[in-house]
């Protein structure tokens, strides 16, 4: 089950407190391997750095158990604007989170989460193909998501 990304906890990529920043978040579960110093899950304040752990902790022969990402089809999410830039909101409670292996991923698009361009999480494909189309973005499912992909946001 996924728990409350609240408090100090730290993004395992970059190291930023995830609560600070808009977008979305996500959390891995491995079989037989956890973050540096903690038990599991690993932290995240993109769903983009979500995916480049796990495929270097995938190069490294770790399983992953279960990975949850924001599911935006589960909570009201806002977009709003800030230096120029269009952010959309972060939701840490337990019941905002999907499963990385259910949810439709929208890439492409001019919202930005933590990191600048993101992933943007839906479990209704019908609301990814909406947003993809508001905001000129791409769908994809989790298995068609490579590192070059994430490269290229």
């Amino acid at each position: 089950m996924p728990i409350a990304l609240t408090g100090s906890k730290q993004c395992d990529v970059c190291g930023m407190v995830i609560e600070q920043h808009p977008g979305p978040v996500g959390q891995l579960f491995y079989a037989d391997n956890a973050p540096e110093g903690r038990d599991n899950p690993a932290w995240f304040c993109s769903a983009w750095e979500t995916f480049a752990y796990d495929f270097d902790r995938e190069s490294e022969g770790w399983t992953l158990a279960v990975g949850y990402l924001t599911d935006y089809s589960a909570v009201d999410y806002e977009l709003f604007d800030d230096g120029g830039a269009t952010f959309i909101t972060a939701h840490l409670e337990p019941d905002a989170f999907g499963r990385k292996s259910d949810l439709f991923y929208v890439a492409g698009t001019d919202i930005k989460g933590a990191m600048g361009n993101d992933l943007i999480p839906f479990s209704d494909s019908g609301d990814a193909d909406t947003f993809a189309e508001e905001h000129d973005g791409t769908v994809y499912r989790e298995g068609d998501i490579s590192r070059d992909l994430v490269a290229q946001l």
